[in-house]
């Protein structure tokens, strides 16, 4: 670690591939990586382009992010719907999250769910929106 920028590089100069390597490697990465890290390296996004592979998420310790896992449009009105999924650190098993709020529509959340995101542990303002950069 240098500066706030983490770094690796071969301590042996020799490669191993091993999956007692890579279980060290992993740990390590869960070491410097979380929400607050993951936030600072995303990119915001306007709800309204919301689309599968964003983010919502809450820089911290402890934070939490919510994937989106698709989106869907009605061709008429234009209105979209979006379906979340989450999981825990170090990686567990993820899952779709209800929507508590609107049983009719639940798994789906509605784009114009108001200022707050509420799902089932955690909220999320709409500003929390993000995608990766590319």
């Amino acid at each position: 670690m240098k500066g706030g920028k983490v770094s690796f590089s071969s301590t042996t100069g020799k490669t191993d591939n091993s999956y007692s390597n890579f279980k060290k490697y992993m740990r390590s990465i869960f070491m410097y990586a979380g929400t607050a890290s993951l936030e600072k390296e995303m990119k915001a996004k306007k709800l309204e382009d919301v689309e599968a592979g964003d983010v919502f998420i809450k820089g911290g310790y402890p934070g939490h992010a919510i994937l989106i896992m698709d989106v869907a449009e009605n061709p008429q009105t234009g209105h979209k719907l979006f379906l979340v999924a989450q999981s825990y650190m170090p990686a567990q098993s993820i899952h779709i999250l209800n929507n508590f709020n609107a049983s009719a529509l639940s798994p789906w959340y509605p784009i114009d769910f108001g200022g707050v995101l509420e799902t089932p542990e955690w909220d999320f303002a709409k500003e929390a929106l993000h995608q990766f950069r590319e």
